[in-house]
């Protein structure tokens, strides 16, 4: 009764105004249909992986692919720490991330996450830079500073074991925010672990050389967004559909002119030049066709680098002072095999939605 009440009094007011009760001429919209549409927040950071979600909230993609589905998408851009805490503690619905830290930290803290898209893995945007030596058997003895317990810290153990050593054989210096890396490399004979843009920016110092970087762990550091698992099947597609027009923008699918203005716009955003940022992504194995990107998600390779991930994590007590093995947390895959506790899964790979783009069914 009190809608129809509404309608009843809506309607006087418009004879009053306009003379007339037409809705030809003036469109009403419902209480209900304007409360339907909901906010979901996404949270990034800086990273040449993730820039198109800035070209896509500032082209207007992101908003056009959450009016197809009747959703409000609000992207908030945060430091890399902070975003994945909010996101950790309820704040956001969906955060940009690597592998390593999606199972670091929302995961370990009890939320339950689906990866909506992987856009790429590092290729070399990831790197070992030192001062003294010229190759990582030369980093024995040094003071390596990095952020600890990031895929920083993860690359620096993968390029030790593969050199036959371990951590014990250097001194590391954890820093809270990635961005002091480059100054206190500058000013000491430390080496440093870090990723672009910073890692390009340390590189051109003086004395800098490069031993290892990510390129010799191809596979390994994945970029990808993930959102709360019980977030609705609408967002999850919207993001997706966004995710993808950028990528045909961002690669020149769809025309040389809209492949210079978005990385134009994202060098911008990321502080580089465009000459900068285009090395960037060089050194980036982006999936921009998402059937490339579901083929990835399906194989055998990233059951391995999971493995090798979730060891590290446990092996440096990251699963928390409880857990009794690397088991303790579950982790399934597109083909619905599980690794770890299947009472307790909290990362999930689903190709569904790379797929669905794929085949042309978010449209």
């Amino acid at each position: 009764m009190r809608k129809g009440f509404l309608a009843i009094a809506v309607s006087l007011v418009l004879v009053a105004v306009f003379g007339t009760t037409s809705m030809d001429k003036v469109r009403l919209v419902p209480a209900a249909e304007s409360a339907s549409v909901k906010t979901y927040k996404i949270a990034w950071s800086h990273y040449t992986g993730w820039e198109p979600w800035a070209y896509a909230n500032k082209a207007g993609i992101l908003k056009k692919w959450g009016e197809k589905y009747n959703i409000k998408i609000e992207l908030k851009l945060l430091s890399y720490t902070e975003s994945i805490n909010q996101y950790t503690s309820g704040a956001y619905d969906g955060v940009v991330i690597t592998n390593m830290d999606a199972l670091l930290t929302p995961a370990v803290g009890g939320v339950d996450s689906t990866v909506v898209e992987i856009g790429d893995y590092s290729n070399g945007n990831d790197g070992v830079v030192v001062k003294v030596g010229s190759g990582v058997k030369d980093l024995k003895g040094q003071n390596v500073i990095l952020v600890q317990y990031t895929v920083s810290h993860y690359l620096l153990s993968r390029a030790l074991s593969k050199n036959g050593m371990a951590e014990k054989d250097v001194k590391l210096t954890n820093v809270d925010d990635e961005n002091q890396i480059p100054g206190i490399f500058l000013k000491g004979r430390d080496a440093a672990v870090t990723w672009n843009p910073l890692l390009m920016q340390i590189r051109n110092m003086k004395d800098a050389k490069m031993v290892f970087d990510s390129s010799k762990i191809p596979g390994e550091i994945i970029d990808m967004l993930v959102v709360r698992t019980s977030a609705p099947d609408e967002l999850k597609r919207a993001l997706a559909g966004a995710w993808y027009e950028t990528m045909s923008q961002m690669s020149g699918a769809v025309g040389v002119s809209a492949k210079v203005k978005s990385n134009v716009y994202m060098a911008e955003s990321a502080g580089n030049t465009t000459k900068e940022f285009e090395a960037q992504i060089k050194t980036t194995r982006m999936f921009y066709n998402p059937a490339e990107a579901a083929a990835f998600t399906r194989s055998p390779e990233l059951k391995q680098t999971m493995e090798l991930v979730r060891s590290f994590l446990f092996e440096h007590g990251l699963y928390g002072q409880n857990a009794k093995s690397k088991d303790d947390i579950g982790i399934q895959f597109p083909d619905g095999s599980i690794m770890g506790n299947p009472k307790n899964v909290k990362l999930r790979f689903d190709a569904t939605y790379m797929q669905l783009a794929a085949e042309g069914k978010l449209k």
